[in-house]
């Protein structure tokens, strides 16, 4: 028995007790003011109460009751105990005093019913809404309309929509305010359910939210059909972004989900697997106190290493981007952050050379972290040649400038697409790490590269496309149904570009263990289930297969495998032999090959066949 437990226990008994004495006391003195209120009938009469009361309670239960959460059940119960200790009483009077004072008893049960029965629910009371109180009030001294703080509005008033208000009432982790109800049963209009007003109907729901200024709206209709919920939900969400589903009733009776389940979609329930988290401790002593430069810092890889970054206390951290906006953003960020690092932001295309040798040696960063790149892949086979000069010149020059300055690390982000790669886009980024690997091997700067599956949430991936598609009412396009790709999320990404350059001794390949590959039907189908609809309500469409693509992709060829990782959940990749002269050769002339020329040229280097050019003017390794 715990302490609290003995402390509640003792103070119901003690009310208790109280009552009881004092509903003898009034009942005598109702019937007989003038009467000495001491004597034998009310010492028995109390004392057998008093025992009868206690004992009856303690065999029913009452004492474990929580009566916050009081109903009519516990009203009940409580009859029965008053009862039962009153029919006691008459029986103890019958035997010792031979006579029963009816009225005297009939008085005592009915202010014992009434004082037993109004102290629980008066607490049930303060507890539900008068604790709220203050809190409110106070909120709105402080602020009338915070656009920032959620505002819920449910929609449903019947017993999902009422346990979910109480629950969320209850919840130390919700912290916004409840609006109130709408519900398409026009007897509830105008009246408070669970102490929450019923504004109106489901067609007025627009109208409602922005009237009382709502930012987040509940479905706690889980009964009614499936169209109903999405048509409510469409309508929902032209004005309010942040729209939920409780679960099905009948999976909250038996206990497979909780109505605390209304959440939104999260990128980690699409993984399969459960988040790697690094240990990234030995990155502090790396980072804290120098100069670190992120090169596409407003790109969504780009943008979470430098929060990742920042957590570690780099004198400066270098944000260099050639979108302005995307750098103004995460700058302004960056800024809210409680942090000592200077941040600078700097408008650079990784192409310019000039400028990019310029950059590195004034500001002398002692890590570089190259995410500056094109990645689309249809995109990048219908322009090759912009694909070369941003993800091969672009490195070499980021790269050599690095080597240049004597930067202590460079790590490229890289992609499993570069990995037998069939298309452009693959293809420049395995020549990219060509670069980087060539430029290790003479330099005093440790130059690594980091493979990424593909990543959930991230600019281009399927994720925002399939969440744009279920909002709007569907269908789900997917390229192919037996298209398998490796997923990681966002902070998974980061901080193995971090973790790769702490462990950095020149020339690795990193690899993180992404487990099994996912269909990426399967992913479609989870985020549609998640997101509160079924495949007849969103139907998944297959579109073929686009330009460049592969069915499955791979972490590492076979030829750079190493089967023992070198940190928990990371692998490296054996060096490849490689011919640089070609590399060189298609810095040179990239400009001059046509885009078929182009395109054949990079897959067949990056898959280390020599080009059909090169035989063509019978090149010689």
């Amino acid at each position: 028995m715990t302490t609290a437990y003995k402390k509640r226990l003792f103070l119901l008994v003690f009310v208790d007790s109280v009552i009881v004495f004092f509903s003898v006391y009034m009942s005598h003195f109702f019937l007989n003011p003038y009467v000495a209120v001491f004597d034998n009938v009310m010492i028995v009469l109390s004392a057998t109460l008093l025992i009868s009361h206690h004992l009856f309670s303690s065999l029913t239960g009452m004492y474990k009751k929580k009566w916050r959460y009081a109903s009519t059940e516990e009203l009940i119960g409580i009859f029965g105990v008053v009862t039962l200790s009153i029919i006691a009483a008459v029986l103890i009077q019958a035997i010792v005093f031979g006579n029963v004072y009816e009225r005297a008893l009939t008085i005592t049960w009915m202010l014992h019913i009434l004082l037993i029965g109004g102290v629980r629910f008066a607490w049930q009371y303060y507890r539900n809404y008068g604790m709220t109180l203050k809190p409110k009030l106070k909120k709105a001294k402080i602020k009338v309309n915070d656009p920032s703080r959620q505002r819920t509005l449910i929609v449903g008033a019947g017993a999902a929509g009422r346990m979910l208000a109480r629950q969320m009432k209850d919840s130390k982790e919700f912290k916004g305010d409840l609006v109130g109800f709408v519900d398409d049963d026009f007897t509830l209009h105008h009246l408070t359910v669970s102490g929450l007003p019923v504004l109106g109907s489901t067609k007025n729901i627009e109208e409602l939210a922005a009237k009382h200024q709502v930012n987040h709206i509940v479905m706690a209709m889980p009964s009614v059909k499936q169209e109903v919920i999405k048509d409510l939900i469409q309508m929902s969400k032209k004005t309010v972004k942040n729209v939920q589903t409780l679960p099905m009733i009948e999976d909250i009776a038996l206990g497979n989900v909780s109505v605390n389940q209304i959440r939104d979609v999260q990128i980690e329930d699409l993984l399969g697997r459960e988040p790697v988290e690094l240990d990234i401790d030995s990155i502090e002593s790396e980072i804290k106190g120098r100069t670190v430069m992120v090169t596409g810092a407003g790109g969504s890889i780009g943008s979470e290493i430098c929060r990742q970054l920042v957590k570690f206390g780099p004198e400066r951290l270098i944000l260099l981007g050639h979108g302005e906006n995307s750098i103004y953003t995460i700058h302004l960020e960056l800024k809210k952050f409680d942090i000592d690092t200077e941040l600078v932001t700097v408008i650079a295309d990784v192409q310019d050379q000039e400028r990019i040798f310029q950059v590195i040696q004034d500001y002398a960063p002692s890590y570089i972290y190259h995410a500056a790149a094109h990645k689309h892949v249809p995109l990048m086979e219908a322009n090759p040649k912009e694909a070369v000069k941003n993800n091969v010149i672009g490195t070499k020059n980021v790269a050599e400038a690095a080597h240049h300055s004597g930067v202590k690390a460079f790590v490229l982000v890289s992609t499993d697409k570069a990995v037998n790669p069939p298309n452009v886009m693959g293809s420049t980024k395995r020549i990219a790490e060509m670069v980087v690997q060539n430029l290790g091997r003479k330099s005093q700067t440790k130059f690594v590269a980091v493979r990424f599956g593909n990543v959930l949430g991230s600019r281009g991936s399927v994720i925002p496309l399939f969440k744009t598609q279920i909002a709007a009412g569907g269908p789900v396009t997917v390229t192919h149904p037996d298209m398998t790709r490796y997923f990681m999320t966002i902070p998974e990404a980061s901080r193995l570009v971090l973790q790769a350059g702490a462990l950095a001794r020149g020339g690795e390949v990193f690899v993180l263990d992404m487990g099994e590959p996912v269909r990426i039907v399967d992913l479609a189908k989870n985020l549609i289930h998640l997101s509160g609809f079924t495949e007849e309500q969103i139907p998944i469409h297959f579109n073929g297969i686009r330009p460049g693509e592969k069915m499955y992709e791979e972490l590492l060829s076979e030829n750079e495998v190493n089967k023992e990782p070198v940190f928990p959940k990371i692998f490296i990749g054996k060096t490849v032999q490689f011919d640089y002269q070609l590399v060189q050769h298609i810095v040179d002339y990239h400009s001059e090959s046509n885009d078929d020329e182009l395109r054949d040229y990079v897959i067949d280097l990056a898959n280390n066949r020599l080009p059909q050019k090169m035989k063509e003017i019978q090149y010689v390794n």
